[in-house]
């Protein structure tokens, strides 16, 4: 079990239940995913801070910093080998906090079964934040209340020797950002137990603005097709793939 000191101030007015969001990132890379070629710099699948996924100006560690709904709490972790970057970021105004893990390319494989344990509740992580002179625990892994994958889809690519196993009855939500996730993931994700939030039917570029406004609706307690709305319109907005398209791609639920 993983564990990490961060030291931040919390609004007074936090006094609901802390929420977390844990965000499994594969690192995008040119030469060893099947993804559509980008530059150089942002396909370096062993550079977070310039990759795609994370450190560009829609990656997740850049556009969240960015937002300015979210303050970026620490960065710079590496909570074991395969990761490169922790990152959390605190929502200003609700309980919510968001843990981040940049992924190495090569670990594409241990990403998505990381997620998958995680969505089935396996591997609870305890991150203590320090706030003041009080302690927060954050619980990533398979204790938080949402888990995202993002990233290239690497189920088509190669199959998993054993589905993981749901480890408890706790609700769990999953959001998944990878090309036609749905398709591949859903065999794993129902042996998880966990709910599919968000998911796609399609080819996608898996970039934070789609994840930020799934979130958004997610904080505000919106119904499943209200949050899969806001994605869709994020994604068009972004992608200028017209609305219709948008929301052809996004999928919530089985």
């Amino acid at each position: 079990m993983l564990g990490c000191v961060l030291s931040i101030s919390l609004p007074a007015q936090d006094e609901h239940p802390v929420r977390t969001i844990h965000v499994f990132v594969a690192l995008a890379d040119n030469q060893n995913q099947g993804i559509v070629p980008v530059p150089a710099k942002l396909g370096n699948g062993e550079d977070a801070e310039r990759n795609l996924y994370w450190g560009s100006a829609f990656g997740v560690k850049t556009f969240f910093k960015r937002s300015a709904e979210w303050e970026l709490v620490v960065s710079g972790q590496k909570p074991k080998s395969e990761v490169l970057e922790r990152c959390v970021f605190k929502h200003r105004t609700r309980n919510v906090y968001l843990i981040a893990d940049a992924y190495r390319e090569i670990q594409i494989r241990q990403t998505i079964v990381d997620f998958l344990d995680a969505a089935a509740g396996s591997n609870p992580e305890k991150v203590t934040v320090k706030a003041g002179l009080k302690n927060v625990v954050l619980t990533g892994g398979g204790g938080a209340n949402l888990v995202v994958y993002v990233g290239h889809d690497g189920l088509m690519d190669f199959q998993l020797s054993t589905l993981p196993q749901k480890a408890n009855d706790g609700p769990r939500e999953a959001i998944i950002l990878a090309c036609a996730s749905k398709a591949y993931f859903a065999g794993a994700l129902r042996a998880t137990g966990a709910q599919p939030l968000l998911w796609t039917t399609n080819l996608m570029a898996p970039e934070a603005y789609t994840l930020k406004a799934a979130i958004d609706g997610w904080i505000l307690k919106e119904t499943n097709s209200q949050i899969r709305e806001r994605a869709a319109a994020a994604y068009d907005k972004y992608q200028k793939c017209g609305i219709n398209g948008a929301r052809k791609l996004m999928a919530t639920g089985w």
